[in-house]
C-alpha cells in the first residue's frame, strides 16, 4: 500500500513537471470568453500583441487584431443607445477614416437589428444611434471592411 501511494505522488508530480514545461511558461491575459462564429456568441476581448498598446483611448471594450485597434462605446441617450467605434492602425493609433463599417446587434428579445456607421471627422470614430430603449443584454459584431481587408469585433452592453 504504502508503495502505491509513493508511486502515484511521483506520477502525479512528474505529470505537473510535464505539464509545466509544455506550457513554454508565457501566460496570456484575456478579460473575456474567446470569440464565437454568431453574433449570438459572447464579446471577446483578445490581448495585443507585442508593441500594441490595447488600453482603451476613449474608455470603452478594446480588441487589438493585427495591426488594427478596435474600440467600442455605447451611450444610453433619451430615444435609444449611441454606438461609437473607433478603427485605427498600428501603434499610434492612426484613424481609419475610409473603411465601410456596419453593426449587427442583437435586442435582448433575440431579434436582430443592422446599422451602418457614419465616419465622424470630429471624433475620428464611427457611430450610429440604435433606437429603442428595452432593458437587457445587447450582442454586437461590428463588421469592417478596410479596403477589402475584413476586420471584424464582437461586443456586448447592456441598458
Amino acid at each position: 500500500m504504502r508503495s502505491l501511494k509513493l508511486y502515484f505522488t511521483t506520477a502525479t508530480s512528474i505529470g505537473f513537471l510535464f505539464l509545466t514545461a509544455c506550457s513554454g511558461g508565457s501566460e496570456t491575459a484575456s478579460t473575456a470568453p474567446s470569440p464565437a462564429a454568431s453574433v449570438a456568441a459572447a464579446p471577446s476581448t483578445t490581448p495585443a500583441t507585442a508593441g500594441h498598446d490595447s488600453a482603451p483611448q476613449a474608455g470603452g471594450q478594446v480588441i487589438e487584431s493585427g495591426p488594427y485597434h478596435l474600440e467600442f462605446v455605447s451611450a444610453k441617450e433619451a430615444t435609444g443607445t449611441h454606438l461609437d467605434f473607433y478603427l485605427q492602425k498600428g501603434d499610434a493609433h492612426t484613424p481609419i477614416p475610409n473603411a465601410k463599417v456596419s453593426a449587427q446587434v442583437q435586442l435582448p428579445d433575440g431579434t436582430q437589428k443592422s446599422l451602418d456607421l457614419q465616419y465622424d471627422a470630429a471624433g475620428k470614430h464611427y457611430a450610429a444611434l440604435l433606437e429603442g430603449k428595452a432593458a437587457g443584454e445587447y450582442k454586437v459584431a461590428i463588421l469592417s471592411d478596410i479596403s477589402g481587408e475584413k476586420v471584424n469585433g464582437r461586443f456586448s452592453f447592456s441598458r
